[in-house]
């Protein structure tokens, strides 16, 4: 008769499974981590609507993938809650059931939401800036924010004097979008937490926290959207860096007063465009990488360990990243190739991923036991690796990820 461990061994086992991967130390075997994404509502039968409407049957299908395949450890930043960003009325993203069908996953809608002729705007007022500016373009039902007085305007208002916009019914229509939007926006988070706790509760770690993007990401993908940075880097190049200068102290500062929903300190981190294709070394030197090595460094001063997705291609990075400090950091790679990885960054440092998303998609269960055994020979011989895929899981085949955990589970073992 099998014996079931009790759910708070189980969860300390895995734990520690991780935690000695991530100091380069040899495990009792290679871990496994995942990022189901939608396929926890394949998985479950319910839509990808569900998912983002119903945080009953989202939690109810994450506790069925999690306690199904069981990882070692599963990386779950939730999607927004949709009834929360119909309330906004935000137009930066779509998702199932707004803008796109029930089972077709969010989609970011870029677009240059400061202008090329705004960073001195930005720069003289950023808090002015992002109520004024950017929440107005990006939230339809923030339109009114346009006619607030500056922050500063207000000092010297007594209570008799203060801007009439305040009581227009355009602006207290807004407040009232806000607010509403703040009670789902808490519900949503609510309901998360105690997802999150129960499943710990049942033995399985998640990674649940971020740690800030780097501040090239943060014009990027908020304010000046791909086109516009990359002209950017060439035609005004001192002013996306002192923009850049102004915001990382703020991002920081976000990291030192974090709040983690997990009971581990692993903290998700996604760099989005420093990879080759974005950008040229001399650029990702100059542009990116300070920011990126600051934050990451942030985050392990206060005691956590960084999960670092390197989305795109990093191998002619690599060098960058090995400068890190080394059992410290989750280096999770999406297009690097892994045995690049570990021969330029070392033994000292931890590498994940390595199964490619495509092979779990389209490939065989003997096809998914044979790269696993290869990757966990060449990459984690000597300890240090987590076994985990190149991409969000969204289409898998549910047998195809089964079979990546229990692979691991066989090869994996460090005797």
């Amino acid at each position: 008769m099998k014996m079931t461990k009790p759910a708070g061994n189980l969860y300390q086992e895995r734990i520690k499974r991780i935690e000695d991967a991530a100091a380069a130390r040899k495990p009792d075997r290679v871990p496994v981590l995942t990022e189901f994404g939608y396929m926890v509502a394949s998985y479950s039968g319910i839509s990808y609507r569900d998912f983002v409407y119903d945080h009953v049957k989202c939690a109810r299908a994450y506790e069925k993938i999690v306690t199904g395949l069981e990882p070692d450890v599963f990386h779950c930043l939730p999607f927004d809650s949709g009834p929360a960003m119909e309330a906004i009325g935000t137009n930066v993203v779509k998702w199932p059931g707004h803008g796109l069908g029930p089972n077709v996953s969010h989609q970011y809608v870029e677009g240059e939401y400061m202008l090329a002729d705004e960073y001195d705007a930005f720069l003289e007022d950023p808090t002015g800036f992002m109520i004024k500016t950017y929440l107005p373009r990006t939230c339809g039902t923030l339109e009114p924010c346009r006619a607030l007085p500056g922050p500063l305007d207000l000092f010297g208002f007594t209570r008799g004097g203060l801007s009439p916009v305040f009581s227009e019914g355009e602006f207290v229509s807004a407040c009232r979008a806000v607010f509403r939007t703040s009670q789902l926006s808490q519900e949503w988070s609510s309901a998360w937490r105690a997802c999150v706790k129960d499943l710990e509760d049942k033995g399985y770690p998640a990674i649940t926290s971020t740690g800030g993007q780097a501040p090239f990401d943060f014009f990027s993908d908020h304010l000046r959207g791909m086109r516009g940075i990359m002209l950017d880097m060439l035609r005004q190049p001192d002013k996306l860096q002192a923009a850049m200068d102004r915001m990382l102290p703020v991002l920081i500062r976000k990291i030192k007063t974090m709040d983690l929903i997990s009971r581990n300190g692993l903290v998700f981190m996604g760099p989005h465009r420093g990879a080759e294709g974005f950008m040229s070394l001399k650029h990702f030197e100059k542009f990116y990488w300070p920011g990126m090595k600051a934050l990451i460094l942030a985050v392990i001063e206060r005691g956590f360990t960084p999960y670092v997705l390197w989305e795109g291609d990093y191998t002619s990075r690599l060098p960058y990243l090995a400068e890190l400090p080394p059992g410290k950091i989750i280096h999770r790679m999406d297009r690097t190739d892994l045995y690049q990885a570990r021969k330029v960054m070392g033994a000292g440092h931890c590498l994940a991923g390595g199964m490619s998303g495509s092979l779990l998609k389209t490939g065989s269960v003997p096809k998914v036991k044979d790269e696993c055994k290869k990757l966990i020979e060449n990459v984690g011989r000597d300890g240090g690796y987590i076994m985990g895929h190149s991409v969000t899981l969204d289409d898998a085949k549910p047998e195809n990820v089964k079979a990546m955990m229990e692979a691991t589970r066989e090869y994996g073992v460090y005797r």
